[in-house]
């Protein structure tokens, strides 16, 4: 069953061929149908110029002219109206110098299919397919043209880049990330010539923007690989040039009766093992991030034997460089926030079965709750394993409606000013005790709650 994608893809290639020209599926696609995986999107690869592609197709975005990158877009029908399926294609090309250590100073436009796919990054993303060949005989391996070895590399399990992969990352500092993407999104392992490339040039990572680095490392903490990736980072030596902070975590001792599973390192390791493909990207950087503090605020176990490793003020110090990364990496406002939230309140969870009722409803009111839960689960799941709390927090939470978490306050600051309640920093205490007693049920009405707090506070 071909999807949509695919097909419209392939009218695509279909049309250029009809107009003399060649045209093939190219790169990820390829791949992912070598592999058994349904693809996300098709890129076609052309010998046709750009002005030739936006001439042969009414809808066309010429996002990346300049590199011979135009979107052909096709309305789709059977779905909803307006909907379209984009396809890019790419003119064949050959690369100048990459000065700017991202993109080709200069493209030249080329007739040759082989001259464009050995500038791609990764042999297993460098491979063609014919969909008319696939069409006739549904045989994915006898449609795909191969210049690059990739093929032999995808049956060997490695992430091999094309030609010399010195050349390649100098061209794009990105690429070695996006190596350690592939590999453990795969399940492969890096060639030995191209880690060996990125063990040499890791530290100029730092001259690819922040964005580009957050989404990379978004991308590999979402996949469902999250453990394998940041390995594979920490042993390239990429962690320690994007990511310090977790760099520190390696060999930072915990109190064996909490932690049996080792030092702080392992116990990240642990929670990114857990992480399911398609994890929220704020859930996936909370859950690297929690104990980011600890570091900084170890204090070894007494050597007298009458106490234990601690780490006072971990949480605190945690957010403070939780929100430095979060701004480093230039995260959107509302990301950064909810990233220290599940930072700055995974400890909370230790009290959850003494916290008063308001109290606990006060906490399920965090924004997006069912990430804390989860982050607390994964937590307990890489310590020792006891569940209880969470089971407890989970329970009560889906127990109670979004009206008893959060309802209509019984009185407001206007109902105060109407008693003779003076204006000022005393209404913040008296609204709480009102609303504290209204989320334990001890009040049901404004006249309840106005009685309780009567005599409380200076009136006019």
């Amino acid at each position: 069953m071909h999807s949509i994608a695919e097909q419209t893809a392939a009218r695509v290639v279909e049309r250029l061929r009809a107009e003399g020209f060649e045209a093939f599926f190219v790169g990820g696609c390829v791949r992912d149908l070598l592999l058994g995986r349904p693809p996300s999107d098709f890129d076609v690869a052309t010998n046709a110029r750009p002005d030739a592609v936006m001439a042969l197709f009414p809808r066309t975005f010429a996002v990346g002219a300049h590199f011979g990158v135009v979107l052909v877009a096709e309305e789709v029908s059977g779905e909803a109206d307006g909907v379209q399926r984009v396809t890019e294609v790419a003119t064949y090309r050959s690369d100048g110098a990459y000065s700017d250590g991202r993109r080709p100073d200069s493209v030249r436009f080329s007739d040759s299919v082989e001259e464009d796919v050995v500038r791609r990054d990764f042999t297993l993303n460098g491979m063609l397919l014919d969909p008319q060949a696939l069409a006739e005989t549904g045989d994915v391996a006898a449609s795909v043209t191969d210049f690059v070895g990739g093929r032999a590399d995808l049956e060997a399990g490695l992430v091999r880049a094309i030609g010399d992969p010195f050349v390649r990352f100098e061209e794009d500092k990105l690429r070695m990330l996006r190596a350690v993407r592939f590999a453990a999104r795969f399940g492969f392992a890096i060639e030995e010539k191209t880690a060996a490339a990125i063990r040499a040039l890791a530290a100029k990572i730092v001259q690819v923007s922040c964005e580009r680095v957050r989404d990379e490392l978004t991308r590999m903490l979402t996949e469902g690989h999250a453990r394998r990736a940041f390995e594979l980072l920490d042993e390239t030596g990429l962690l320690h040039e994007v990511l310090p902070e977790i760099d520190r975590l390696h060999g930072v001792a915990q109190p064996p009766e909490y932690h049996p599973e080792g030092d702080v390192w392992v116990h990240t390791m642990m929670l990114l093992e857990q992480l399911p493909e398609g994890a929220s990207a704020t859930l996936a950087w909370g859950a690297l991030l929690h104990d980011v503090g600890k570091p900084a605020t170890f204090t070894p176990a007494p050597a007298d034997g009458t106490g234990r490793i601690r780490f006072n003020g971990h949480v605190e110090v945690g957010v403070k460089i939780a929100e430095d990364i979060c701004r480093r990496l230039r995260f959107s406002n509302d990301d950064a926030a909810q990233v220290s939230l599940l930072v700055e309140n995974h400890m909370r969870f230790g009290d959850v079965m003494r916290m008063k009722e308001s109290t606990l409803k006060r906490f399920f009111r965090l924004k997006d709750f069912p990430e804390h839960l989860a982050l607390h689960r994964m937590d307990a799941s890489a310590s020792i394993g006891d569940l209880t709390l969470w089971e407890f927090a989970k329970a009560k939470y889906e127990a109670l409606s979004q009206e008893e978490v959060r309802p209509e306050p019984l009185i407001t600051g206007r109902d105060l000013i109407a008693a003779g309640y003076t204006p000022g920093p005393e209404f913040r205490r008296l609204l709480t005790m009102a609303e504290d007693a209204q989320l334990e049920g001890r009040v049901r009405t404004k006249d309840e709650a106005m009685v309780l707090i009567q005599g409380v506070g200076d009136r006019v």
